[in-house]
């Protein structure tokens, strides 16, 4: 039987960290502490059929009912006005972090086409990895017959790692298909 994630987390890895990095105490060991899911409406925000099925399959994605984002202030350019939605976000804890991550990792990322592993490149410098999705047919909760539009997401998985060679060990023993550091 195949142990989830935070059963191997707390198991192993928790372990391997300690030793690894010389950790004093149990509380300085990274942990993932939430997984933020955006989508920018682009050009659905104008249209509210297609802010409705944005909605639909974030929440379907994600399990979770993601927030509107609206507009701070009008920008006439992109015709832009005060308060129009421009994106969709959910912010995952606990119990739905980690199956989000796991669905994520095991699922996911293997039916992107030509896949070699996800950037290590990726990290902000303050431990947390961002990654984005090009469209959401690479989810099999997703119907191809349902989507009008391919839109992408931005994943951001934010860990109290304080380094970025921390994290990258953290989310490298989680199973993330990393490519290796320079």
């Amino acid at each position: 039987m195949k142990k989830d994630l935070k059963t191997l987390y707390k198991q192993q890895i928790v372990p391997y960290l300690t030793t690894t990095f010389n950790y004093k105490n149990i509380e300085e060991v990274p942990k993932i502490l939430k997984i933020s899911v955006n989508r920018g409406l682009g050009e659905g925000s104008r249209n509210s059929k297609e802010l409705d099925l944005s909605l639909k399959e974030v929440s379907t994605i994600v399990g979770q009912q993601p927030t509107i984002n609206k507009a701070k202030k009008s920008i006439a350019g992109f015709k832009i006005r005060d308060g129009m939605p421009v994106g969709t976000s959910v912010t995952l804890r606990k119990e739905k972090m980690y199956a989000f991550l796991e669905r994520l990792i095991h699922i996911v990322l293997p039916r992107i086409r030509d896949f070699r592993g996800t950037s290590s490149e990726s990290f902000d410098g303050r431990g947390n990895y961002n990654l984005g999705i090009k469209d959401q047919l690479i989810f099999p909760e997703i119907s191809y017959d349902e989507v009008t539009m391919l839109d992408g997401l931005d994943i951001s998985i934010v860990t109290s790692a304080k380094t970025d060679e921390e994290a990258y060990a953290l989310l490298k023993k989680l199973g993330m298909p990393l490519k290796p550091t320079a």
